[in-house]
Order: structure tokens, then C-alpha cells, then sequence
């Protein structure tokens, strides 16, 4: 006998023959098939009368509308069912903005006004002139002012110059100013029997030797020129392979002058004859100039200046007039002198020798 419903018009849910069959996993979960709890019915109406519609695990029901009341899109997904991660995207660079404000006052440049020395890179002229040992910086200044100074040819007036000191060329009162730091101009007074190699593969004493700690210290030094070992005097080194080469090059005819004590004394003619020209093996070589110092116990001392630089010059032309060399040393080459400068021993030559040797090969 069926038992009565309710007031409320639900059946009663001790009542199995209201209930719906359940399947394996219905009774597992407590849900219908229809996946609604059981005793509710299928499309239950809310309270505005209007069915619910199903709803997901979110709780948000399917197909729901927005605010704007178009439904949402559907979600991608990837191949394990989960949602793909979104592409990435170019930045947007925003176009840069105008500003039509107008500049202030001050920032406008007076056409009339004349144009200064140049102001960029370089290092200021006084100061160039102040480390290399001209003068101080403001007696460079009156120096600059006088027109004393000429930059690459050109006198400066104005105060201010920048120059670059690598490549510049200063001269003052027309000799030329060496500016660069690391150039390195030396005298030595080679001994005798010292080879003029910066190395001797057979243990012998040479010019490396005197050098050894300023090219270990990172010094390139060469020598310019080469003297024999059996001669002594003066040999200039430097790491200046420009004004090397000019030196020795006998095109720019850089004079030097020895001293020689040759065997005999020697009669009137033989200094006319070696001024003119003496036949050699490698054609006529002469001096340029002939003095006879001293004759004493069968030797005579003598100095001549020559600008040739052909090897054993001196001695074949003495041997060329019969009076061999019994000793030899060079005693000037250009402007620079060896003076007081005992044997094997070093000296910089000071802002005027450099000068000297720069303006005698027309760097």
C-alpha cells in the first residue's frame, strides 16, 4: 500500500519506488546517471520559475553569458587536456613623442659669435708644450701669443688649441718638439771591442747588454746605425723607426764626424785628396771636411766629417792614401755630440738634440 505524499506535493524518499536505478558508479558517488543528485528532480525550477541550467565543476553553468551577455569563449586546449599556454607577443615600441615646447633663452647659440679652437678630443697646446719640457704653462702661453708655436705647419696664436700628440708635429722657433711620452732618444758611448748587436749568439759583450733593463722593462729599442767593434764613440738607439730610417738613409746625407789616429805622419795633400774623391771598391766616397789635429811619435791625430754611411768607410779611405786607422771614434752625429760621456755608459738626449735630428731628416 502506496504511503501518502507530503503536503508539500514531494514524494516520499523512504519510497524506493520513486528512486531512479543506479548504476556501479551511481552508487560510489551518490549521483544519477543523469549526474543530479538523487530525489531532485531532472530541470528544477528556481524560485523565479525559470530551470537551472548544469552546471560545471567552476560552478559558472555551461554556455554562460557575460556581462555584456555574449556567451565566453571556449578554453584551447592541448593534446593532454590541459589549457595552452599563450604565444608570446612582439613588444610594441610607441612611436618617441614631439614636444613643440619652445627652448629656453639660453639655449639658443648667438650666430655672431666667432668660433673658438676646436674643443673636442686632444690635449690643450700650453700643456703639450709644458710636458715636453719647453716651459711652463703660462710661459707657453706667451709663446702661443708671440707666434712662436707652429702646429703642422701652420702658426698658432689662439689660446686654447687642442692638438693630438700622437700625430701632431710642433715645432718652436722652427725646431721640431718631440710631444709623444713614449718615444725614447738615446746617446750611448760604445767601448771598444763591443759588438753593436742587441744580442751575440757567441757570448761576446754588445749593446744589449748596456740596454738589458729598459727593454726588459718593455722597452723596443734599436740601434741606429752600426759601428765596428774595433771602433768606439757615439751610437743613438730609439724605438722611433721613422727617424731611424731617415738616419741612416744616405739620401738625407745626416753628417758624422770621427776622430782618427792614423799611422804616418801625413803630408799636405792627403786632406785635398780625400775631400775630392778617392776610388774604392764600391765606387768614390770623400770627405766632407778635413782636420789635421796633431802629428806625434809617427802618428797623426785628424777629424773629418763625412755623410756617408757605407761599411769601414773611414778606414779604406785611409787605407786608400796609405795611413791605416790605428784607433777610431765618432764623435758626432748631427746635432748631437758625445762630449764628457764616459764609455758604456747611457744618456737622453735633451729637447734641442731631438730636434736637431728630427729637422735634419725634414720629419
Amino acid at each position: 500500500m502506496k504511503k501518502p505524499a507530503r503536503r508539500d506535493g514531494t514524494p516520499d524518499r523512504n519510497n524506493n519506488k520513486h528512486r531512479t536505478d543506479k548504476t556501479e558508479t551511481g552508487h560510489r558517488s551518490g549521483r544519477s546517471d543523469t549526474g543530479q543528485r538523487p530525489g531532485r528532480p531532472e530541470a528544477a525550477k528556481t524560485r523565479t520559475g525559470r530551470p537551472d541550467a548544469a552546471k560545471g565543476r567552476s560552478g559558472r553553468p555551461d554556455a554562460a553569458k557575460t556581462r555584456t551577455g555574449r556567451p565566453e569563449a571556449p578554453v584551447a586546449t592541448n593534446k593532454r587536456g590541459k589549457p595552452k599556454s599563450a604565444k608570446p607577443q612582439r613588444a610594441q615600441t610607441q612611436a618617441p613623442k614631439v614636444s613643440n615646447a619652445k627652448p629656453a633663452r639660453h639655449q639658443h647659440a648667438d650666430a655672431e659669435r666667432p668660433v673658438g679652437p676646436p674643443q673636442g678630443d686632444g690635449v690643450r697646446l700650453q700643456k703639450v708644450l709644458a710636458q715636453a719640457g719647453v716651459a711652463s704653462r703660462r710661459a707657453a702661453e706667451e709663446l702661443i701669443s708671440r707666434g712662436r708655436v707652429e702646429v703642422d705647419g701652420r702658426i698658432v696664436i689662439e689660446q686654447g688649441l687642442r692638438i693630438d700628440p700622437e700625430n701632431a708635429v710642433v715645432r718652436v722657433d722652427g725646431v721640431r718638439v718631440v710631444v709623444q711620452k713614449d718615444l725614447v732618444h738615446l746617446a750611448l758611448n760604445k767601448p771598444r771591442g763591443w759588438q753593436s748587436t742587441m744580442s751575440d749568439d757567441l757570448g761576446r759583450p754588445c749593446v744589449g747588454d748596456i740596454v738589458s733593463e729598459r727593454v726588459a722593462a718593455g722597452q723596443r729599442l734599436f740601434h741606429v746605425g752600426r759601428l765596428d767593434a774595433d771602433t768606439e764613440g757615439l751610437l743613438l738607439l730609439t724605438n722611433d723607426g721613422d727617424l731611424a730610417h731617415r738616419l741612416m738613409h744616405p739620401s738625407f746625407e745626416v753628417s758624422k764626424t770621427y776622430l782618427a789616429t792614423v799611422s804616418g805622419a801625413l803630408e799636405r795633400g792627403v786632406g785635398k785628396k780625400l775631400k775630392e774623391g778617392v776610388e774604392l771598391d764600391d765606387g768614390p766616397a770623400k770627405v766632407d771636411t778635413f782636420t789635421l789635429l796633431d802629428i806625434n811619435e809617427g802618428k797623426s791625430l785628424v777629424r773629418v766629417t763625412l755623410h756617408e754611411g757605407r761599411k769601414h768607410i773611414v778606414r779604406r779611405l785611409f787605407d786608400a792614401v796609405g795611413h791605416p786607422v790605428i784607433r777610431l771614434v765618432r764623435t758626432d752625429i748631427g746635432p748631437v755630440a758625445l762630449g764628457e760621456q764616459r764609455p758604456g755608459t747611457l744618456r737622453v738626449l735633451g729637447r734641442g738634440e731631438v730636434g736637431g735630428l728630427y729637422g735634419a731628416v725634414g720629419l
